[in-house]
Parts: C-alpha cells; sequence; structure tokens
C-alpha cells in the first residue's frame, strides 16, 4: 500500500500520529494491512489497539514544541486505546493548553459513567464517574476544574503549582475557578497536600522555570520583595525584571531567569543586551541570571540556595513590598512596618 486514505491520514495528523484499530476499519485498512505497514517499518505498534503513523521513534522527533508533542500523543493514546475514552487528569491538561506538566506523561482515560475495559499495557484507566467534560477534535476531554482536580494529587509539588500558575497567567482559571478546584479535590487520595498548594499558584510566574525558581527562594527563606518589577529612571523604562530584593541601603538584586534553554535566536539576544546594559548601568542594581534548566527543581545547588547565602552576605532582610513599578530617582525602597 503506497498511499493511506485520506480520512485516516487526516485522523492521525489530527492525533499526533497516532491511529486506531477502530479508525483502520472504518477506513478499509484490515489488521493484514497493518501487519504489513508494521513490518516494514512505516508503522509501530504502541499498544493494544493503537498504532503510529510516524515512522520515527517519539523520543527521537526534536522539533519546535516536542514536549507538547509528546504529552498531546501520550493523551491521544489514552483516548485511543480505551473504549469511548476520555481525556483526564494531566493528559487532559495537556490537550487543552495548560503548561507546566511533566515531560513524560502517563496515557490516561476513563469510560463514560466509569465503566470498566480491558486496557492494553501502559495505559491507566480512570474509573470517575460523574465529571464535567468538553468536546475536543471529536473526542471528550476532562473539563478544566475536574481535570486539575484530577491532575494535582498525580503531581509533585513543583509541577502542580507551575500547571496552577499557567493556569492562572493565561487567564483559564480564575478565583472562582480555583474554589471549584478545591472543592473538588477535597475527598481525593492526597487532597491534604493538593490543598496546602493551591495557594502557592502565582499569576506573576512567567514560566514554569520561575515558578520553580520561586518556590526555591520561599523554600529557603528569600522571598523575593517584588515579581514581575518593572524599574524606571528619569522617566525612561529600563526594563521589567522577574524577581527583586530591596537592600537595605538602597540597592536592588535583581535574578532575571534565561528562558534561552527554550527559545533561542538574534532578536532575543539582541533584546536581553539592551535591557541588562540598561539595568546595570545604574549603581542601584545588581543583576544575577540564572539559565531556565538551572532553575528547574532538582538543580544543585538550588537556586534558592545560592540565593540565600548571597542576600546574608549582602545584608538582605525581609519585610519589603515593592509594587509593580520602581522609579530609581527615589531614595530607596519603602519597608513595611
Amino acid at each position: 500500500m503506497r498511499t493511506l486514505p485520506q480520512a485516516l491520514r487526516a485522523a492521525a495528523a489530527a492525533q499526533e500520529g497516532l491511529v486506531s484499530k477502530a479508525q483502520c476499519d472504518a477506513a478499509g485498512i484490515n489488521k493484514d494491512a497493518v501487519a504489513l505497514l508494521i513490518r516494514q517499518g512505516r508503522w509501530s505498534r504502541v499498544t493494544r489497539g493503537v498504532y503510529d503513523t510516524d515512522p520515527e521513534p517519539a523520543q527521537r522527533r526534536l522539533r519546535d514544541g516536542y514536549h507538547d508533542h509528546l504529552r498531546r500523543r501520550a493523551a491521544w493514546l489514552g483516548m485511543l486505546a480505551v473504549p469511548d475514552g476520555i481525556a483526564t487528569g494531566a493528559c487532559a491538561l495537556a490537550l487543552l493548553g495548560i503548561g507546566g506538566l511533566p515531560a513524560d506523561l502517563v496515557p490516561e482515560a476513563a469510560r463514560p459513567g466509569g465503566m470498566y475495559a480491558a486496557v492494553g499495557v501502559g495505559i491507566v484507566l480512570r474509573r470517575y464517574r460523574f465529571f464535567a467534560d468538553q468536546p475536543y477534535r471529536g473526542r471528550r476531554v476532562a473539563a478544566l476544574v475536574p481535570a486539575l482536580a484530577q491532575a494535582l494529587p498525580t503531581l509533585s509539588r513543583h509541577e502542580a503549582v507551575a500547571v496552577l500558575s499557567d493556569a492562572l497567567r493565561e487567564g483559564h482559571l480564575d478565583g472562582a475557578g480555583l474554589q471549584r478546584v478545591r472543592e473538588q479535590v477535597r475527598g481525593r487520595r492526597g487532597a491534604a497536600q493538593v490543598l496546602c498548594l493551591l495557594d502557592l499558584g502565582e499569576v506573576r510566574d512567567g514560566s514554569t522555570a520561575e515558578t520553580h525558581a520561586r518556590l526555591s527562594f520561599v523554600d529557603h527563606g528569600v522571598p523575593p520583595d517584588g515579581q514581575q518589577v518593572t524599574f524606571v529612571a528619569g522617566g525612561v523604562v529600563l526594563a521589567r525584571v522577574d524577581f527583586v530584593w530591596a537592600l537595605p541601603d538602597g540597592r536592588y538584586v535583581v535574578v532575571e531567569i534565561d528562558g534561552r534553554a527554550f527559545h533561542s535566536g538574534e532578536a532575543m539576544l539582541a533584546d536581553d543586551a539592551a535591557r541588562q546594559n540598561g539595568l546595570v548601568a545604574t549603581d542601584r542594581l545588581i543583576v544575577l541570571r540564572f539559565p531556565a534548566a538551572r532553575a528547574l527543581a532538582g538543580s544543585v545547588p538550588s537556586v534558592g540556595a545560592e540565593m540565600a547565602e548571597r542576600l546574608t552576605r549582602l545584608g538582605w532582610v525581609p519585610g519589603t513590598h515593592l509594587g509593580p513599578t520602581v522609579a530609581l530617582d527615589n531614595t530607596g525602597p519603602r519597608r513595611r512596618t
């Protein structure tokens, strides 16, 4: 078989390269044709009743959005492997475009009404009986609030807070939605730990790396005095920075989380240089930069430990609250009493 039917090719394109046995049957591709495609190396069998039409192994598909592709692929694998499968938990969040998730997701799905089904190796069948869902490319996925309630107990602390922060920053979740998540988490396994994390979500976190860095600062006793702060001098905006600590002598320590681990290009490099030059041109600012990979949880030593040591040497004390804009023409930060 030289070419696949258009309907099956369209399905594969929409499903991160995956197709199900049922879709093959509907397109007139019987089991013998599937077996031939697999022998030829054009397809591979991922789990029972699900095939990958991309001959390149998933872990070698280096491309823009590589990790998002792998997350969505895991979600589609769960939906296609489960009869009438509805994507749930972290898989549903991946399809809904929520960031902060781990790179490797376990494929999971539920059936309507929590019905049972035998599933292939590596697939998790959730027995959730009732939860709100919504359409997604001809299938169904858990709606945002129940998906968060399902996913958060399965994630690490840093992952859970990064997911919440992304949902808040991108406008997918508001205060009322967060309260509904709280209500739906109660009674689940691991609910006590999750409920303690819900208030750690931060709309000002600009990325997953920034969330991990912020938690590291908090855990090491040096919570930032300001976040996403714009510095102005002489009426001219110098830059907006990720994290700021105000020192008693009127100077500021600025930390930037460098995102070039995930985004690159001459335009960004030029912009970074201009911002850096504007910040260090004044003697009021101490600028530190950490690459995104260095800020993520698991780095040794952590960015929090390093900042705690630096700030102690510089004489920083907690208690200052910085607003969204700091004018360097002023004598110094205002300290709360």
